[in-house]
């Protein structure tokens, strides 16, 4: 049994997946090198559970009860000392997470889960200096953490058994969706969906066929208005094999399939619109917009999931 996690970065992931571990009875440790950015963390995680209050999922003393399940700390020995696994979720640079590994591993027992959260870098490449391959996995959540139920799962052809069960217990414990994928590819699965799927918007933009704000309704009130209950593969079948067969035929060939980004983007990147981070990216936000859209955004992820869950929406806040 998994009893206690270190996660290792308090940005946006890191605290997220620090309150659905918390929030599943189990305790946290949340290492970041930085104590203003670990108080900005648990600024977040308390904002969250207020809403979540708000909506229903918890009551005050299951609120008071994760915050306590949850530590910060910037010591990295304190950090993960005494757990059973460790969840890394720093930048996508791979010098700086096989130097935060090999300190890991210098600290932890050989029997400690070494999970990251990347979704760009293959495991194969985040171990080839490991001392222990073996117990190394990659547990993808999506954001926002909190509420997303999924969890891809990414194993290598060394990873142990043993590591890929205690995993999928873990993930299923916290309350998340876990799904292996059968063999390690480029971006997992989640992003090259989403990647093909933006690829053809920013063509049909840039042919002039529809704006950037008609794409979001598009989709808000279309596809991803159905995928919330049925996938792609179900929807197939309803609307039928030989139709959708012909749909596809006929229109492949007009797809675009080019090998790089979109012009589009290469050119609001080079502008330094580079999305909420820098107050402007496809859109203009300032601070009281962002956090508009961030908590209506939460407040509408917790309404679906009650729909998916209605039953069973306080399941994974009530552990002691």
């Amino acid at each position: 049994m998994i009893n206690r996690i270190a996660v290792i970065g308090a940005g946006i992931m890191g605290n997220g997946i620090a309150q659905v571990i918390g929030t599943a009875g189990i305790h946290v440790n949340l290492y970041d090198i930085d104590q203003a950015s670990l108080n900005k963390s648990f600024s977040t995680i308390e904002k969250n559970l207020d809403l979540m209050t708000q909506k229903s999922i918890l009551d005050i003393e299951a609120k008071s009860a994760i915050l306590k399940r949850i530590s910060g700390t910037t010591n990295l020995k304190e950090c993960v000392s005494q757990c059973d696994m460790v969840i890394e979720v720093v930048s996508e640079i791979l010098d700086l997470k096989q130097t935060l590994y090999k300190q890991i591993e210098n600290i932890v027992k050989d029997d400690v889960i070494i999970a990251s959260n990347t979704s760009a870098i293959p495991l194969t490449e985040l171990t080839q200096q490991a001392k222990i391959p073996e117990r190394f996995i990659i547990t993808h959540f999506m954001n926002p953490a909190t509420l997303v139920p999924l969890v891809e799962i990414i194993t290598q052809d060394v990873t142990d058994v043993d590591v890929i069960d205690r995993t999928m217990q873990f993930i299923k414990r916290i309350g998340k969706s876990p799904i292996r994928l059968k063999k390690e590819i480029p971006g997992a699965v989640v992003n090259r969906l989403q990647v093909a799927l933006l690829r053809e918007a920013f063509h049909l933009v840039e042919q002039d066929v529809v704006s950037l704000q008609d794409i979001d309704q598009i989709i808000k009130d279309g596809p991803g208005f159905r995928w919330a209950f049925i996938g792609p593969m179900q929807m197939v079948d309803l609307g039928g094999l030989d139709t959708w067969k012909r749909i596809i035929d006929h229109l492949s060939p007009e797809l675009e399939d080019s090998k790089t980004c979109s012009s589009l983007v290469q050119q609001l990147v080079e502008n330094g619109r580079l999305g909420t981070k820098a107050g402007k990216g496809i859109f203009d936000y300032d601070d009281n917009l962002l956090e508009r859209i961030i908590f209506e955004r939460d407040r509408d992820f917790i309404e679906l999931l009650k729909l998916r869950n209605p039953v069973d929406n306080k399941a994974h806040t009530l552990e002691a």
